[in-house]
């Protein structure tokens, strides 16, 4: 939704009972500079919650509050079909990212998805071992700029020529902090084997000597401390035990 002439917000839908009609209402909510503001948009009498959800949006288009942000122009995202493959661009849950964690959690290795390995540092790693100390990245061949993959774009080269380079300095900017701070970085490349990867991430998180990875990003931190196996998912989160 548009907050005025420059800034946007993306909103939801929120449904209340009232307590003596038992009506429905349903009611626009968003966030703004640290606040969450909401807007009574009006009743709703579907059969379900999602036909009452879906019944909200459709109150609040047609009272004109959400619709498409337009894109501003000289945008690179030239196309649809160019915003939407960045929009379906995944960041967390990958299928490299899933065949390592299945083949880890086979090991009995437990650890966090995407989370931030120091709290206050704002950069958050595909799979993080509390204990043993160890970050590691899972990182895309095009949007990471692998060495033996990546092609430059053929439209709008210098946009995404610059875009690209600021990845790799941000990339070498997180394992060069995490590593100040004591911890072990790994980086996988999307297009290495599975069952290579996973085994750099187990003898770094063992405390054993780690084969050396394409990316060789890792400090000489030990480590100490393995989470105990639990019967889970393997593409989900797990949370280590203390």
């Amino acid at each position: 939704m548009r907050l005025d002439d420059e800034r946007y917000a993306l909103a939801s839908v929120a449904l209340k009972v009232l307590p003596r009609t038992r009506r429905i209402q349903a009611y626009l909510r968003w966030s703004d500079k640290g606040r969450s503001p909401a807007r009574h948009l009006g009743q709703v009498e579907r059969d379900t919650r999602a036909a009452n959800l879906v019944a909200g949006w459709e109150l609040a288009r047609d009272k004109g509050l959400v619709g498409p942000r337009p894109v501003p122009e000289g945008s690179w995202a030239t196309s649809r079909a160019v915003r939407a493959s960045m929009r379906g661009n995944k960041g967390r849950d990958t299928k490299p990212e899933k065949r390592i964690r299945a083949i880890l959690h086979r090991e009995g290795l437990r650890y966090r998805v995407s989370q931030r390995p120091v709290a206050e540092l704002r950069r958050t790693a595909d799979l993080v071992f509390t204990k043993a100390r160890v970050a590691v990245f899972v990182d895309g061949c095009f949007w990471h700029g692998c060495p033996e993959h990546h092609r430059p774009a053929a439209r709008n080269a210098e946009f995404w020529s610059a875009k690209i380079e600021a990845n790799r300095a941000r990339d070498e900017e997180t394992t060069r902090l995490l590593v100040d701070a004591g911890w072990r970085v790994i980086r996988i490349w999307e297009h290495e084997a599975p069952e290579e990867a996973a085994q750099r991430v187990s003898a770094a998180v063992r405390g054993l000597e780690e084969p050396e990875g394409p990316q060789g990003a890792v400090s000489e931190q030990s480590v100490d401390g393995v989470g105990r196996p639990a019967e889970d998912d393997p593409t989900v989160d797990v949370t280590e035990h203390d």
